[in-house]
């Protein structure tokens, strides 16, 4: 059930209804019914795999509470350890399997068959988030629940189950579980975020698909517009994913629940680090809590600082453990992202990055003060935020291409091909090569809305607080325009689901 079929947005119509009729004590399982329904839509064969990680990640954060309070801590870490390889060895199992036979493959020569293995719906999002939560648990930074039916809503709402944000229990859960009255805000609020979702999706995230298929489909055919096809991926993949948390965040709105934020405008990046920063945030913080975090204030991490100190002084000494921390997490971070070398390199790429710009940190700032750089200048401002960009977009080749060696020879392409005019070669939409013209002129269009709307909120101004404030009239008549915008410049190639619903 896509996010942007109409069957969607009738089933959530339904379920809003239904939260706000029944009595305020049985909106929670309201939500929980309505969440395994949306779940079940997707097919019955995923339930079981929801409810394993439910059922394991419940059941062990009990243990660990009961472990504690008992004065067991070594318990508690081996409950905790058991709870985590059950719940990431089902994921690893279903995601990676194949994966480690095709390279055995390779590796010995062997010929083992591939396995037909289920890959269920949002399994990556709902592992994170029930992991995070057992080891809130056992960090004591919640306690854990014990009310087995109110944790698996926590951990299958049905907005963000096929692509997060990944939620927290000491932020989501009380929202989950407490009553809440009817408001008009909550709901118009949510609208609103959700039409801005659709525009951003079926305007320019469809359309910039049609190019990016075609190109990264047919390097060699369209050799010219290899540059063209990571700038388009960027367009489709940015306001694919943050459209789809606008969706998911306007809805949750609607139930008078909060969803974490997942994105802030990250193309104003003025480096990897704070890229990281605004991309994918819940990512991002889940990865420094639970894995940063532990790397680098574990023992091992600690005897290789020592280590680093005697052979390269105190201050490379002091920095090499958090760069080797960060390439830990960003491998993970590629693992995470699918099963394939592309993806590792991707998040390889980005740790190698940040990693080197810590080292680097003491000779930048000299540098900048060799030639009276303040950092403040608006000129340097704007070389960061280009140079970023231009790294990003070296990174979503290995993203989005097949293979390492197609990203490789895509790149390659793009420094030694340029023909802007083989993009009216690509068919766009039913109409074929002669919508192709008004294709582009409508990805431009959007873009530029994009970038306006970015860089105001850049600035500080609160546009959905500045809506509410005109007169109904003009509220009415901008979600008007926003609502026909969608249905006369929508893309018309093949309908397209979300990007990250197949994590």
């Amino acid at each position: 059930m896509s996010l942007v079929s109409n069957l969607f947005l009738l089933f959530v119509t339904v379920s809003v209804l239904v939260y706000y009729i029944v009595p305020h004590k049985f909106q929670w399982l309201v939500l929980l019914c309505f969440s395994y329904i949306y779940y079940l839509a997707g097919g019955v064969r995923y339930v079981g795999f929801i409810l394993f990680s439910t059922l394991v990640t419940w059941g062990i954060a009990l243990a660990v509470e009961k472990a504690e309070a008992g004065g067991s801590h070594k318990s508690a870490r081996n409950f905790l350890v058991l709870g985590l390889i059950l719940n990431f060895g089902m994921l690893g199992v279903v995601k990676y399997t194949n994966f480690m036979i095709e390279n055995l493959n390779a590796l010995f020569h062997m010929n083992l068959r591939g396995m037909e293995i289920l890959l269920p719906l949002g399994i990556s999002f709902y592992t994170f988030q029930s992991s995070g939560y057992l080891l809130d648990v056992y960090w004591k930074r919640c306690d854990a629940e014990r009310n087995p039916v109110k944790y698996a809503l926590f951990v299958s709402f049905f907005p963000q189950i096929l692509q997060g944000p990944i939620g927290r229990y000491s932020r989501l859960a009380h929202q989950l579980y407490e009553p809440h009255k009817f408001e008009g805000k909550n709901i118009t609020r949510g609208f609103e975020r959700i039409l801005w979702g659709f525009f951003k999706k079926m305007i320019l995230a469809d359309w910039a698909a049609v190019f990016v298929d075609a190109i990264f489909d047919n390097p060699d055919q369209y050799s010219g517009l290899a540059i063209f096809g990571v700038l388009f991926y960027t367009v489709q993949l940015y306001a694919d994913f943050s459209g789809g948390m606008d969706v998911v965040i306007g809805i949750a709105s609607m139930f008078g629940i909060e969803l974490d934020e997942n994105f802030k405008r990250p193309f104003f990046s003025i480096s990897i680090t704070d890229f990281w920063h605004r991309w994918h945030i819940t990512l991002g913080t889940w990865m420094k809590d639970y894995v940063f975090y532990p790397v680098t204030l574990s023992k091992w991490m600690g005897k290789f600082g020592k280590w680093g100190k005697k052979v390269f002084g105190k201050k490379t000494g002091r920095t090499l453990p958090i760069c080797l921390a960060n390439l830990i997490v960003f491998f993970v971070v590629g693992v995470w992202h699918g099963a394939a070398w592309k993806y590792i390199v991707y998040g390889m790429y980005n740790g190698i990055i940040i990693a080197f710009s810590g080292l680097m940190a003491e000779h930048y700032r000299n540098w900048k003060k060799k030639f009276n750089i303040t950092g403040k200048e608006n000129w340097y401002h704007v070389f960061m935020i280009i140079r970023t960009f231009i790294l990003v977009n070296i990174s979503w080749f290995f993203d989005r291409a097949d293979t390492v060696g197609q990203a490789f020879h895509m790149m390659k392409l793009s420094v030694t091909k340029f023909a802007p005019s083989q993009l009216l070669l690509i068919p766009a939409g039913k109409e074929g090569t002669a919508f192709t013209p008004y294709a582009l002129a409508i990805l431009a269009a959007g873009c530029i809305i994009l970038f306006i709307v970015s860089v105001l909120q850049e600035r500080g101004m609160k546009i959905r607080e500045s809506l509410a404030g005109l007169s109904l009239p003009i509220t009415v008549a901008i979600y008007f325009c926003l609502l026909a915008s969608i249905g006369f410049f929508g893309s018309t190639a093949v309908a397209r689901g979300f990007i990250y619903a197949q994590f």
